[in-house]
């Protein structure tokens, strides 16, 4: 298909807009060619993944774009970086990487991106609108995006979704497209676990199961808990997008695009059925744990992706007690940590030692003092990369278990 060209897009390239747009432009018209995009739309905003500093490479792309004199054309959010700025003690790998982190950092800033480091940006002021054509990397992002505000962005990767901000331009291609939206195989949850009271746990399941199974294509699935919330959403598809490469599902009657299954199919019928029972996710579950029950801990981490403010509402009360024997590490973002600021939870919480983490991530960086032992979590996301990411083992558990197993300082179930 042959790459056709708008009046702005040669603008762009003939360096109308100036050279860093000029030079993103060149990239992303060679980006498109390489995917069969037929030509570009205009975007609304931009998430930008490559926050996190991978190395030398991290720094010189962005710094280059600044030296350009570069600026994001639409409103662009940033994801997670290497340090937490607001508490930078918290920070304690090696020196070279916690500087240049930083400096990769304050680089996207002076573009013009918005300082939120997060890598839920849907939980901030710039979370899109239905049917938004946007520019998102970070893979839980993308898939939240999609599924659940039912914005339209494929996997956008480092650089490639910057050039798109400085350009406010994307390829045409992929999810971006009505009719590539459509659901292609059929998920049937047959039985949940009576043993779980909160969806939270089933989601996860759901996710990695269709993480696993599905690969990159579309599955709809029927029969998730009737009191399936947003944030449990959210952790579906992070694990779905971590265990395997899902960029959209659709959650029958739950999620926008998915009204009835028809709907979700566009009228046609699925390639495939799985089939989940109530054993299958128990197993996925059990799965997720590296360790066995009663194991010493030497940590909890939550918060991935970020913590939302009805998360810790939840968990508020199940921190009233003994103070925990661990440490504990929520991850969120800065507008969260002002909500809580402002209800005094950042006070409470830090009176059970628990620890606030910003800008950054518990399995990207060097944050957690102690990483001797296992650690437990509630996220899929980070059960399935922190023993790579890291080197830890890791205990699954609802967020009531990792609450239950800080006290007890190892793993217990309830």
């Amino acid at each position: 298909m042959a790459l056709q060209l708008s009046a702005f897009d040669n603008e762009l390239l003939d360096g109308t807009h100036g050279e860093a747009a000029a030079f993103c432009m060149r990239l992303l018209t060679r980006f498109a060619e390489a995917v069969d995009a037929g030509s570009f739309i205009d975007i609304e905003a931009a998430h930008i993944d490559g926050c996190l500093y991978l190395g030398e490479v991290s720094l010189d792309f962005v710094q280059h774009l600044v030296r350009l004199k570069g600026r994001v054309r639409v409103p662009t959010t940033l994801n997670v970086g290497s340090v937490d700025l607001i508490h930078p003690e918290l920070f304690h790998g090696d020196g070279k990487i916690g500087t240049n982190g930083a400096r990769l950092m304050r680089a996207h800033e002076a573009l013009g991106c918005f300082p939120t480091f997060t890598c839920a940006p849907y939980q901030t002021i710039f979370r899109p609108r239905f049917g938004a054509q946007i520019a998102w990397a970070e893979s839980n992002a993308i898939v939240f995006a999609n599924s659940v505000i039912g914005a339209r962005t494929n996997r956008y990767g480092d650089f490639i979704d910057l050039c798109c901000a400085l350009t406010g331009r994307a390829p045409y291609y992929g999810l971006h497209l009505p009719e590539n939206r459509r659901a292609q195989i059929l998920v049937e949850i047959e039985s949940l676990p009576e043993e779980w009271p909160d969806a939270g746990p089933a989601c996860v399941a759901v996710g990695h199961a269709i993480g696993k199974r599905c690969g990159s294509l579309i599955p709809a699935i029927t029969g998730l808990p009737a009191h399936t919330q947003e944030d449990d959403l959210k952790a579906l598809g992070a694990v779905a997008a971590s265990s395997g490469a899902v960029a959209l599902f659709h959650a029958i009657g739950l999620t926008p695009e998915a009204p009835t299954v028809e709907a979700a199919f566009q009228g046609r019928q699925p390639i495939e059925t799985i089939r989940l029972t109530a054993d299958d996710l128990r197993h996925t579950v059990r799965n997720l744990s590296t360790v066995p029950d009663g194991t010493p801990l030497v940590g909890v981490s939550l918060g991935t992706p970020h913590f939302s403010l009805e998360e810790f509402a939840r968990l508020m009360p199940l921190m009233k007690g003994l103070r925990p024997l661990i440490d504990i590490y929520i991850n969120t973002n800065r507008g969260v940590l002002s909500e809580l600021t402002d209800r005094g939870w950042d006070t409470a919480l830090k009176a059970q030692g628990v620890t606030l983490v910003i800008d950054t991530c518990t399995y990207v960086t060097a944050i957690m003092r102690d990483m001797s032992g296992a650690i437990m979590t509630n996220s899929g996301k980070m059960a399935y990369y922190a023993p790579s990411n890291i080197g830890v083992d890791i205990a699954f558990g609802s967020l009531a278990e990792c609450m239950a197993s800080a006290r007890a300082g190892k793993v217990v179930r309830l």
